[in-house]
């Protein structure tokens, strides 16, 4: 599977190249399934679920001028035939998984069997943002944020955070960003320091392409590797 990790979406002619050339053809002739659950867990998120559906929220993902865009909500997934919505996920160019809780995403995308059936989808490209991008690596750095916003009772909180690891590195999204509650590049480090694996800390400018195993990263703004 091919990956495009982003910390903000798809916001610079970079970026968006890069994108294009993952999915082999232009934007405008590529089929493309969102996915908003991550944002669900936090105050308002019906409401933040519409706007990233929409293209009202900042990170430029479902408003890029797709061929057709439709909604894989993960949470009915375990409810619905296989057949009504595997075939659909098989036939897009890529899957947009937005951000939000990676945490909740996680275990969601186990849930709903998406993620067993993603290393089969080899023309798929998977996009995310944020929390999708940090669902897709060995580790969660908002692992102890994410708390904050499940119910202590429920099962997505007492089974153990395990992101996906679809690559063998992982990521600290979002490195000097002004309207977010500031992470240090220091702690971002510091936490670097406890995983074995090597982690990019990368602003809204930066994303990481994956072909093959291939990592690359796309970047017109600032990134930094800490290796363990």
């Amino acid at each position: 599977m091919r990956l495009l990790l982003t910390s903000g979406g798809v916001t610079n002619s970079s970026i968006e190249a890069a994108l294009v050339d993952l999915l082999g053809k232009p934007i405008a002739e590529s089929n493309a399934l969102l996915i908003p659950t991550a944002i669900r867990p936090f105050p308002g998120g019906a409401a933040l679920a519409w706007k990233t559906i929409s293209g009202q929220l900042p990170p430029p993902l479902s408003e890029l001028g797709w061929k057709s865009l439709g909604v894989l909500e993960l949470t009915a997934l375990p409810t619905i035939d296989v057949d009504s919505w595997v075939p659909e996920v098989r036939e897009a160019d890529a899957l947009l998984v937005g951000g939000g809780h990676v945490r909740y995403l996680s275990y969601w995308l186990r849930k709903s069997g998406l993620a067993n059936l993603l290393p089969s989808l080899c023309g798929t490209v998977y996009v995310g943002v944020s929390a999708g991008s940090i669902a897709a690596t060995p580790y969660n750095c908002d692992a102890e944020w994410n708390h904050r916003f499940l119910r202590s009772d429920s099962e997505v909180a007492q089974e153990p955070d395990r992101p996906l690891g679809l690559v063998d590195f992982t990521l600290y999204p979002h490195l000097y960003r002004t309207d977010m509650p500031p992470t240090p590049l220091s702690e971002m480090q510091e936490w670097a320091s406890g995983v074995p694996v090597p982690t990019y800390a990368m602003d809204d400018e930066t994303a990481i392409k994956v072909t093959d195993g291939d990592v690359e990263v796309i970047s017109e703004g600032d990134w930094e590797l800490f290796n363990p």
